[in-house]
Parts: structure tokens; sequence; C-alpha cells
């Protein structure tokens, strides 16, 4: 079934045309957690806390790609909307080319300051020279990291999720089996896992700009173009939200560590990194049913069509309300075997983990429904209430809880933040849809 931006979504078609970005962005967390798998099952218990612990760095810095991918995206999508094709290649072609720029830079930068931001982090001794191994091999490969963050997106909005689909899938496959290659095999350890993430990685950039270089059935493709301040300024902040999600989650992801190691050890910064993985695939259905609709919503939002703007958010907000009760229901249910899975070979750990497992499945429950907003304002190209949205939810709340519940919950009060930063988070999504109401008529 063919379906294009301009189409009325009925159901049926929203599932069809949101399933290739939501298995993109499920298959991209899983050979993430295959790493984590590798490591931990494989090098061990101090090479796995020192990927978890250097990560959140990592992160921060590929987080551009986001920004680019998702502002960039609710720009051009909205002037397909308005009829001027070649205005979204020019932006299009300009966006990518500003990206590659800015990913170089940024690792440049990542490279310098790795050690000292492993030591504030908390790493001391062989773990700093393991978070540095690490980061430094995975910051090689940045430019092409935000590329495929990027084209996540862009895929989606040349009408292409598909083929986007298949690059995830080439780029994931590379990593699990390089993964098994150098740390089973080799017995390369935490390094084998940097490389074998590092290669995938550029898999997964350069599939898609070679596509987007020659000549194509997409809507869009890398041509000249010039440089222009108001393109990227609006899509900075159009993207501002993902951009703040991004870091904002690496950098309470770096507290959530350092409160476990006061709280609960090396063993809670393990378990951490165990809920990391696995609620990435949980998290991923959200993230991937929002990226597929927002080009929709900016399409729409540029041809004034605003009696399908009702339509996508009323749609989007039962399937959302429904899959948040399944995954908090999958996510007790599954806490033991994947507890078993990660961290089975040591019993005080996987208790810890176990237990954490179950309390922070409550947050799956709502985040879908703060994720869905910030993304839908970005798509209506409205950066500002996105990204006020995105901080709330991701920093503002989260450190607020992260500080105050261990204090009255100890431990559980950390794996419990999440869930409260996320109802909460829920409540503000809520108050700007009434408040945007008439401006975008969505309602």
């Amino acid at each position: 079934m063919k379906i294009q931006l301009s189409d009325h979504f009925t159901y049926r078609k929203l599932l069809a045309f949101t399933l290739p970005p939501i298995a993109m962005m499920i298959f991209t967390s899983i050979y993430s957690v295959v790493d984590g798998y590798f490591v931990s099952n494989y090098a061990g218990k101090l090479p796995f806390t020192a990927l978890n612990l250097i990560y959140p760095f990592i992160m921060i810095l590929s987080g551009v790609g986001f920004m680019f991918g998702a502002g960039g995206s609710a720009l051009i999508a909205k002037s397909l909307g308005e009829k001027q094709s070649e205005k979204a290649n020019m932006q299009f072609s300009l966006i990518v080319y500003s990206s590659i720029v800015c990913g170089t830079l940024l690792a440049a930068l990542g490279l310098i300051f790795i050690r000292p931001v492993a030591i504030i982090l908390g790493a001391e001794g062989e773990m700093t020279d393991m978070c540095v191994r690490y980061g430094s091999i995975i910051l090689a490969s940045l430019p092409f990291f935000v590329l495929q963050f990027e084209f996540q997106n862009l895929f989606i909005t040349a009408e292409k999720p598909t083929i986007g689909f298949w690059s995830t899938i080439a780029s994931g496959v590379t990593n699990m089996v390089l993964d098994w290659l150098f740390i089973v095999i080799f017995n390369w350890g935490i390094t084998g896992a940097a490389v074998a993430t590092a290669l995938a990685q550029t898999v997964g950039g350069i599939i898609p700009l070679v596509y987007f270089s020659r000549k194509n059935t997409s809507l869009l493709r890398l041509s000249s173009t010039v440089f222009d301040g108001r393109t990227l300024l609006k899509t900075f902040t159009n993207g501002m939200s993902e951009l703040m999600s991004n870091i904002s989650m690496s950098l309470v992801g770096m507290l959530y560590n350092i409160q476990l190691l006061k709280f609960a050890g090396e063993d809670g910064v393990a378990a951490y990194g165990v809920l990391m993985y696995i609620s990435m695939i949980f998290i991923a259905i959200y993230i991937g049913y929002s990226a597929g609709t927002a080009p929709v919503i900016s399409y729409h939002f540029g041809a004034k069509n605003h009696a399908e703007l009702k339509s996508l958010l009323k749609r989007s907000s039962v399937l959302i309300g429904i899959s948040s009760l399944l995954m908090l229901i999958a996510g007790i249910a599954l806490a033991k075997p994947l507890s078993l899975l990660f961290v089975g070979y040591d019993r005080g750990l996987y208790e810890l983990t176990l237990r954490a497992f179950v309390i922070y499945s409550f947050s799956f429950l709502f985040a879908g429904f703060s994720i869905f907003g910030s993304s839908f304002f970005t798509a209506l190209n409205d950066g500002v209430t996105s990204a006020v949205i995105s901080f709330l939810r991701t920093l503002v709340f989260q450190v607020a809880a992260i500080l105050l519940l261990p204090i009255r919950f100890d431990t559980d009060g950390i794996w419990l933040s999440l869930g409260v930063a996320e109802a909460l988070a829920v409540l503000v999504t809520l108050i700007f849809l009434i408040l945007k109401r008439k401006k975008y008529k969505y309602m």
C-alpha cells in the first residue's frame, strides 16, 4: 500500500506508515542491547559499568543528529505541504551538509575532553582507561552517528520509511556480527564493542548519503545549495526539543550513575545500565511512532488542513493509550527473564535489577503521551513549546525526583523517579494542548 504525506490517515494507514520507523527505532535499540549483553556477559561487570558511565557523554554530542533530523524534517515537510519542492530540496541539502560539519567539530571536542569527563563522572583507575578507550573509538565515527540519527527522520519525510528501516537493519546486523566476532571470538573486550559500534554507525550514515546523492524515487535528493541562516536557525528552534531531550537524558543518566554509586555502589550502575538498554526498546516504540507521524502533521499544517490535524491527534492519542497499557504489562512480565539474561551470573545484582525493572516499568504508562506531545509541537514548527515540554520532562522533573525521592525511599526512590517525572510531563503536555488549540486548530 503506497502512502503519501497528503493522504487522509485512518488507523490502518497510520499504523502502516509508522510501522517502518517504529521497527527502525526498535532495531536500533536492540543492537545497543546486544552490545551491552556481550560486554556484560563476555567482558565482565567492570567494562559494562565503564561503558554505561561514559555513554551518556557520547549521546550528548550525537544529539545534534536528532536536532537536525526532527527540526529539519518539520521544516522540509511544511515546504512540501506548501508545494515548494525545490525549496524543500535546498533545505534538505543544507541541513545534511551542515550536520556533517557539526558532527566533525563535536567529535574533535569530545576527543579532547573524554578523560576529564570520565573522571568527573566518577571513573577511577582501570575504569577511567576503559571509558577513554571506548569513548575515543566511538567518537571517531561521530559524524556518521549524527547522520544515522538524522536520516531516521528524513527518510520518513521523503516518503521512504522502508528504505530507512533497511538501512538501520544493515547497521544493526553489522554491529551484532562484529560484537560476536570481536568480543567472543577475538576476546577484545570493551575495545571490540567500541570498534563494532563505530563501524556499524559508519554503515548507518553512509547508506543514506549514497541513496540521496543519486537519482531516486523519493521526494528529496542531495544537490547543490546555498547557505541560509534562517533555514538553519529554524531547524535549530524546531529541533531544540529533541536536542534538549537527548542532552537532558544524558545529563540525567550521569546523575543517576552518581546517585547509584552513592546508594548502591557499582552494582547500582550496572543495574541501571540494564534498565537503560531494555527501556530503550520500549521507548523506541513511542519515538518511532512520533517520528513517523511528524512529517504527516507538518505537511497538513503547511497545507492548512485542520480537519486532518484533528484526526491525527485523536487517533494518535487512542493508539498511544492502548500501547501504554500493553507496555506496562510487558515490562512487568519480562522483568525476570531479561534480568536473568543480562546479570544472571551475579545473584545480588540480579535481585537488584529485577526489583528496579518492575518499579521502572510504570514509567512506560506515561512516557508515550509526552513524547508524542513534544513531537507534535515540533511538527507544527512550534519549537519553543516542544522544548519546554521536553526540558521539563527530561531534566527538571527527573532531576528533582532523583534528588528528592531517595531521601524517603532510598534506592527505590531512584527507580521510581522516572515514573513520577513522566506523569508530571503528561500534565504539562495536556495544558499546552489546551492552551494552543485555537492557534493551531487541532481540537
